[in-house]
């Protein structure tokens, strides 16, 4: 006798103020830095505002997807459309790619054509990015640990607050020493530190764009808990896959000997995996197989 178990989950923490919040912030900074950097001469303060003009880009990308993601399944989509946020956050990594070489393309030119650049000011714009970043990096904060999406919007608003800490110290320094120099060579730094962050981003999100198993699971541990349930005389057909940055997913076959094993079995399997493995969703299908239950009689 075949049986289906389904586990569902409760819908994800509402993010949407903080979405709002980070990209009203982000908006109007980028506005100021662009600004002042051009005022400045400052090719650090201009690249850290494009950089941040494509995380006001990628936090809209974000929410889009997080808003996607709660929305309830349908005939058309019967898994909803929590793939949503994958996309958002592979999106955000691709966009950041693109934002990298531009930046560090025009500091390299800078190099051979250095501009002197108005220090004080620098520093001003980029101690209010350490605040306005700070604060944004904040608010998504307690959603990052779980959520791939989430993690994405923290990590670069994080990313900027430590960019612009950077500015801050250059725009010292120039003041000081006056070497022009330091303008393209921080713009380099900033570009280095974004692709840091963005290739890990980048990696994690299309591997579960491919269905791959979310790295937080470990999948021979899952294998090895269904095949040690007394029940159980074997395991197979296990798929471990992410229906969201937030959601994981489980199929499975479990051969038993003994008959069905019934619900309060399917619910105790189904509540273990979501405690110890953060697996929300899970089908069970089970099955007699008079081979397997023959062998496993004779051992």
């Amino acid at each position: 006798m075949n049986q289906d178990h389904h586990n569902h989950a409760h819908a994800p923490k509402d993010f949407g103020r903080a979405f709002a919040v980070g990209i009203a912030l982000n908006t109007g900074f980028v506005l100021i830095e662009a600004f002042y950097g051009w005022q400045a001469g400052s090719l650090a303060l201009l690249s850290d505002a494009g950089h941040n003009l494509s995380d006001v880009l990628g936090l809209m990308i974000a929410w889009g997807g997080f808003y996607l993601g709660k929305l309830r399944p349908n005939r058309k989509h019967t898994y909803g459309l929590g793939r949503a946020t994958i996309m958002a956050a592979l999106f955000n990594a691709l966009i950041l790619l693109v934002a990298i070489g531009g930046i560090a393309w025009e500091a390299i030119a800078r190099f051979n054509h250095p501009v002197p650049m108005q220090g004080g000011t620098v520093m001003a714009v980029a101690a209010a990015g350490v605040v306005i970043n700070g604060i944004t990096a904040w608010l998504f904060m307690s959603g990052s640990k779980d959520d791939l999406n989430l993690r994405g919007a923290f990590l670069h608003m994080a990313a900027d607050a430590l960019v612009s800490v950077g500015v801050v110290i250059i725009g010292a320094l120039f003041i000081v020493t006056g070497w022009m120099w330091l303008d393209p060579a921080i713009s380099l730094l900033i570009a280095l530190v974004i692709l840091w962050g963005t290739w890990d981003l980048l990696r994690h999100s299309l591997h579960l764009s491919l269905d791959g198993v979310p790295a937080s699971i470990e999948l021979d541990a899952v294998r090895n808990y269904l095949s040690a349930l007394p029940e159980v005389s074997a395991v197979h057909d296990l798929h471990v896959w992410a229906m969201s940055t937030s959601e994981t997913a489980l199929t499975v076959h479990l051969v038993t000997c003994s008959g069905n094993p019934g619900d309060d079995f399917l619910n105790r399997v189904a509540g273990e995996l979501r405690d110890n493995f953060a697996i929300k969703h899970a089908t069970i299908q089970i099955e007699t197989d008079a081979g397997i239950c023959a062998l496993s009689s004779h051992t």
